[in-house]
């Protein structure tokens, strides 16, 4: 599929929205196995207060999503609020898609008035390049270690 940057859209999705149904499929289906729980976290209707998933549409396709939440994948959830989940299908990596989510949900905790967020991950060099610092490392519920990557955000 061929597009542009103007082409892609980041909507914020709630149970109202149109898109919700199709991200709970769409997250169930894609090939990381933290969909499968994105879609069971939807579907139960886990998000609470300021919580939310956002989804990268193109043409109407949902390419991508991440979540912005309270806690996350850790015993030690010292850190708070968490852009996660962060996935884009793989026919359309390297469009900056992840960049535009990642600029979304920045946008929302601002609107949210948090002065920090935090991105977990066990790669480096990537969250770098969106301003992001690596900060810590914490122990997951598998048992792996993931860097903690944290963004101070200007005041609103």
């Amino acid at each position: 599929m061929n597009f542009d940057q103007k082409d892609i859209r980041i909507e914020k999705i709630d149970d109202k929205n149109v898109y919700f149904a199709k991200l709970i499929a769409y997250a169930g289906n894609c090939s990381w196995v933290a969909g499968d729980h994105l879609a069971a976290m939807l579907k139960e209707g886990a998000f609470t207060d300021w919580e939310c998933a956002f989804a990268a549409i193109i043409e109407e396709r949902i390419v991508g999503f991440c979540t912005f939440m309270k806690t996350d994948y850790y015993p030690d959830n010292r850190y708070f609020p968490w852009i996660s989940t962060v996935f884009v299908d793989e026919g359309f990596r390297g469009k900056r898609i992840s960049q535009r989510m990642i600029e979304a949900a920045i946008a929302y905790a601002r609107s949210c008035r948090f002065s920090h967020v935090y991105i977990p991950s066990d790669i480096s060099g990537f969250y770098e390049k969106y301003g992001f610092e690596k900060i810590d490392e914490l122990e997951n519920y598998a048992g792996g270690r993931d860097h903690i990557f944290m963004k101070k955000m200007l005041k609103v």
